[in-house]
């Protein structure tokens, strides 16, 4: 296993690549209604993971944010500069945008992002009409996360989680590397909002794959003991590992959540 060295700068993502999206609402392909669709990346990601997603929703009419979350898309150590509650500002700001510039709201994400979609879920459950996860992470059974408060003060990262995809030649051009700081304070983020998934009640469509070398099945079964959303659905996709977003199971992911965005969007307008 080779471990990162202190002081070696990693290579810069292309920005053009990396790029944040956003795009506004054509109501005329909507009912009339303007739907706004919070589109999250993961950890040690980018948008490059979620783009096909986002290009199809935008091309349904929603408006689409897609943020770059702080200390993503550039060199994996500046992922050790920022924390997890800069990635809840970041998407606490897309989500104040879409609501200002719309009627409904849904917010998407996939593992991590996933998370923070929970997260906006359980604190402004008001301002959303539902949210879309894909292997989201909230919990896990490794033993060894529980050193992380240790090992952020003696490595800087460790090998990284990028590319768990079973589809030949998909690449969503992650970190290499797992800087520690920033895990440490992600799964410090993720036991307050197991805490708090109870609060969560808007309605919530859950895709899992069914081999998934990131995150276990902890998650899982978190959501379901936790959540207070009578409106819950669990999806297994049998075809994609982690990033099932650019994997051979995308295809389902994009027409059934446009399926649920639909449905929970006229259920709000109703």
């Amino acid at each position: 296993m080779k471990l990162p060295l202190p002081g070696t700068r990693a290579p810069l993502l292309d920005p053009e690549r990396v790029a944040p999206m956003s795009t506004p609402a054509r109501p005329e392909l909507t009912g009339g209604r303007r739907i706004g669709v919070l589109v999250q990346h993961g950890f040690t990601g980018n948008p490059v993971s979620m783009r096909p997603w986002a290009e199809d929703l935008a091309a349904r009419g929603y408006a689409v944010e897609m943020p770059l979350l702080p200390g993503h898309g550039t060199r994996w150590q500046d992922l050790n500069k920022v924390t997890w509650a800069d990635w809840v500002a970041t998407v606490e700001g897309a989500l104040d945008k879409l609501s200002s510039e719309n009627d409904a709201v849904v917010a998407v994400g996939l593992s991590m992002g996933g998370a923070l979609c929970l997260r906006l879920a359980a604190d402004h459950g008001e301002d959303l009409a539902g949210i879309v996860v894909v292997n989201p992470a909230v919990d896990t059974l490794r033993k060894d996360v529980k050193l992380l408060p240790l090992l952020k003060h003696v490595l800087p990262g460790m090998p990284g989680i990028a590319n768990d995809i079973k589809k030949p030649g998909a690449d969503e051009h992650g970190y290499p590397t797992t800087p520690l700081r920033a895990a440490a304070s992600m799964f410090a983020g993720y036991a307050d909002l197991r805490r708090d998934l109870p609060r969560i009640a808007v309605p919530v469509l859950f895709f899992r794959s069914a081999e998934d070398h990131v995150v276990d099945i902890a998650s899982s079964r978190a959501l379901h003991a936790g959540l207070s959303s009578t409106d819950f659905e669990e999806r297994v996709l049998e075809d994609s590992y982690h990033v099932a977003t650019l994997d051979h199971d995308a295809p389902r992911i994009l027409a059934e959540s446009a399926e649920f965005i639909e449905r929970v969007t006229a259920q709000q307008q109703g």
